[in-house]
């Protein structure tokens, strides 16, 4: 917003509400704030739908995606949103399964005895979902097998982490759902104990104790959200903003669980590396 030349206090204020993983109170939270007659919605993953219905004369910005907007009956196409909303996506060109691909193809270089791949994830989730689809084709593609280890509440952290010990999983994969992000050090310690390399998409995974984690940096979607809300606030129509698409990436690489594990990480994957964690 300041780069947009906006300063908070003088020429906005800004009403925040956070569903802390639950989406299901999204309504409840577009509600409250559609009541403060805002002049522009800013929403991060899904919330977009429910404010999208309720207030469509609303101008609305949504950022951090991980799905498709043109899917999920959003905008008529990313580069002509149309409307009253524009933001960006999560996915860069080939969509979740590129991003798997190349994710998991830097962490079999950490874990090359890589067979079972458990994954840790709502059952129910929607990026949940794509996620699994691709890794049911890249375990295909790369010679490992791909196990879900499904939560219906968050209390079920525990049994599936012990499902995938009895299964003898190689690693573990945490799915990128909120929810689990919102329990991020209940997981990490799960992780820990388990005594697996573990893998998951962005980079506050990585910080916060997995092995390693490969995506765009959700927070990078927030600041190009407040450039768009300001365009909008000077006078832009939401509707004419194309959809923009993630393109910075970051590859973080936790030494001090690689160490805590006995892996070495080959020093030709330590030079990509965006942030190492020691």
């Amino acid at each position: 917003m300041q780069e947009e030349g906006l300063v908070e206090g003088t020429n906005y204020s800004l009403a925040v509400r956070s569903v802390e993983g639950d989406f299901n109170r999204a309504p409840q939270f577009v509600r409250e704030l559609g009541a403060l007659n805002p002049r522009v919605f800013v929403t991060m993953g899904f919330g977009a739908g429910p404010a999208q219905r309720s207030f469509p004369e609303i101008p609305l910005v949504f950022c951090s995606v991980a799905a498709d907007p043109i899917a999920l009956g959003w905008v008529e196409s990313y580069a002509h949103p149309g409307g009253m909303i524009t933001g960006n996506v999560m996915n860069a060109v080939g969509g979740e399964e590129s991003m798997t691909q190349k994710r998991i193809g830097f962490f079999k270089q950490l874990v090359p005895s890589l067979t079972r791949l458990g994954m840790i994830a709502p059952v129910n989730g929607i990026l949940a979902i794509k996620e699994k689809e691709a890794l049911q084709k890249v375990s295909a593609q790369m010679d490992f097998e791909f196990v879900l280890y499904g939560l219906k509440t968050i209390d079920d952290l525990e049994s599936a982490f012990a499902a995938g010990l009895r299964d003898e999983v190689s690693a573990f994969y945490i799915s990128g759902e909120p929810v689990l992000a919102v329990n991020i050090l209940r997981v990490v310690s799960l992780v820990t104990a388990s005594g697996k390399p573990s893998v998951g998409p962005y980079p506050d995974w990585g910080r916060a104790g997995l092995l390693m984690s490969y995506a765009n940096d959700p927070l990078d979607g927030v600041r190009h959200a407040g450039i768009y809300t300001g365009k909008i606030l000077h006078g832009a129509k939401p509707g004419d903003l194309p959809i923009e698409q993630a393109s910075k990436f970051a590859l973080v690489i936790n030494l001090k669980t690689a160490k805590t594990l006995g892996i070495v990480v080959p020093p030709t994957l330590l030079a990509l590396a965006d942030e190492v964690i020691e």
